[in-house]
């Protein structure tokens, strides 16, 4: 919604066509969009002290597909920026932009980074931005300042949030394909080849079968799904939901999602 009214409204003011209706329209979606934000996002500092576990987590995987929007990821991979781990967090953007070699990042690029971790966001972030010539950039800024400037940059009208809010699979999958970033990662990235799976705190729901679908190409073998307080109700339609697109022998596991060293939780 936000995307087309800010096009219509760049279109109009182009081409000089008074339409107060349209701009106004588009600045009271940006607004409500903004004060959304600011009401439910949480601030880095109160997060901060979660990154380190979160972070421990995280690295643990070859590759991480964030199905949120918020900065939490985000927030993770630049606290490792200072550690002397060997460990590299890498979202594939230089200089702002995605890099189309994406693959090329899972090489080391220094004697400090002897493993890595891929981050893609297959429904976009708030992170990441469009500006007025359709060109995808990731919003530089890092800790305290990120979430302001983020707001900022939206406020300013320069550029629009690239993520997917639509509602069911088929208008998910119709936006991811009106984004190179996004649809580099539905048509490359889910079906690249992968042994193993972890999902942790995903739902299963139907707007989202388009990524099971896809997943389908990737010769996983064994999928481990994280349950919260034994939901035995969750746990079949998982399971069905995995057998029947991945295939019969699929090792499906489930643990549960507060167990120690998973996501913020005690080591």
């Amino acid at each position: 919604m936000l995307r087309l009214v800010w096009q219509a409204s760049n279109v109009n003011s182009a081409l000089q066509i008074p339409d107060e209706r349209t701009h106004t329209a588009y600045v009271r979606v940006r607004e409500g969009l903004i004060q959304a934000v600011r009401d439910i996002h949480p601030e880095y500092n109160e997060v901060s002290e979660q990154l380190p576990a979160i972070y421990e987590f995280l690295k643990r995987f070859d590759t991480v597909i964030s199905l949120n929007y918020d900065l939490i990821v985000y927030w993770a991979m630049t606290y490792g920026f200072d550690l002397n781990d060997q460990h590299s967090f890498k979202d594939c953007f230089v200089s702002g932009q995605f890099d189309e070699n994406w693959q090329r990042f899972r090489d080391s690029i220094s004697f400090r980074d002897r493993s890595s971790t891929l981050v893609f966001y297959p429904h976009g972030s708030l992170i990441l931005c469009r500006n007025n010539v359709e060109q995808e950039l990731k919003i530089n800024a890092q800790g305290v300042e990120l979430l302001g400037s983020i707001l900022n940059r939206w406020k300013s009208g320069q550029v629009i949030p690239l993520f997917v809010s639509e509602g069911t699979a088929a208008q998910k999958v119709s936006a991811i394909r009106n984004s190179y970033y996004l649809s580099t990662i539905y048509r490359e990235v889910f079906p690249a080849p992968k042994d193993n799976l972890t999902i942790y705190g995903w739902g299963f729901g139907k707007h989202d079968t388009h990524i099971m679908s896809k997943l389908a190409n990737a010769e996983i073998r064994r999928v481990a799904i994280s349950v919260f307080r034994d939901d035995q109700a969750y746990c079949n339609r998982a399971y069905h939901i995995v057998t029947d697109i991945l295939g019969p022998i699929v090792q499906v596991d489930f643990f549960d999602c507060t167990s120690n060293r998973c996501w913020n939780n005690g080591a």
